[in-house]
């Protein structure tokens, strides 16, 4: 005779999923059709699995606005606030509100946020005007030198990186003594500088003990490995 799976055996076979989840299935659905208002009831939902959904949704419909992401970016539940980072990164560059949102968010509580945070400022670069542009590379290469989180210093210097800032190159060369994830990251941001010093860090990274680290450095300057 053959068993049930593990859930049904649990569940039994005619179970409901709870309050939370079916008002999170609901809004996954209203994403995949014309069903706005079923991705805002998501949205406000006091569950955060659920609103983050509820926001993704909107999202996947084009109909949601800047200023859900920067009321998202404000919210009490992490769980929100990181894929309203995520989805930032794909927002219309030259909103000012929501670069200063993602800005705020650098100093999240959660490092989830703040990785999120990075990525998405390195991919809104373009539309940032210079003064915020500045104050932008000035916070991420803080994190990249001072956060806990390894994974957000590596994600600080790869939005470095993706910028391309000159003030942001000695933040990039620092971390060439980071770890070696965040190494092999830095190594590949030096990629973004026309810089002699950026040069002289791949030539540095030729002889770092990772191979990882020399491999990029070898692929960058161009060289036959070793």
């Amino acid at each position: 005779m053959r068993s049930d799976p593990p859930t049904e055996r649990i569940a039994g076979r005619g179970a409901k999923p709870d309050g939370d989840a079916a008002r999170r299935r609901a809004g996954a659905i209203a994403g995949h059709r014309a069903d706005e208002g079923g991705a805002r009831l998501a949205l406000g939902a006091d569950d955060e699995r659920t609103a983050a959904t509820g926001l993704a949704a909107l999202a996947r419909r084009g109909a949601g606005s800047a200023e859900d992401l920067v009321q998202a970016l404000a919210a009490g539940s992490a769980a929100l606030r990181r894929r309203a980072a995520e989805l930032a990164a794909a927002a219309a560059p030259g909103n000012a509100g929501l670069d200063a949102a993602l800005v705020d968010a650098l100093s999240d509580e959660d490092p989830l946020v703040v990785e999120a945070a990075c990525f998405a400022l390195g991919e809104r670069a373009d539309g940032m005007e210079a003064a915020r542009m500045a104050g932008v590379v000035g916070h991420l290469s803080s994190l990249s030198a001072q956060h806990r989180e390894p994974h957000v210093r590596e994600a600080a210097v790869a939005a470095l990186g993706a910028i391309g800032d000159p003030g942001g190159l000695p933040a990039v060369l620092a971390a060439l003594g980071d770890r070696p994830t965040i190494r092999r990251r830095a190594a590949v941001a030096l990629a973004a500088f026309d810089d002699g010093e950026a040069e002289a860090g791949l030539r540095r990274c030729l002889e770092d003990r990772d191979w990882q680290v020399r491999s990029v450095a070898e692929t960058l300057l161009d060289l036959p490995p070793t």
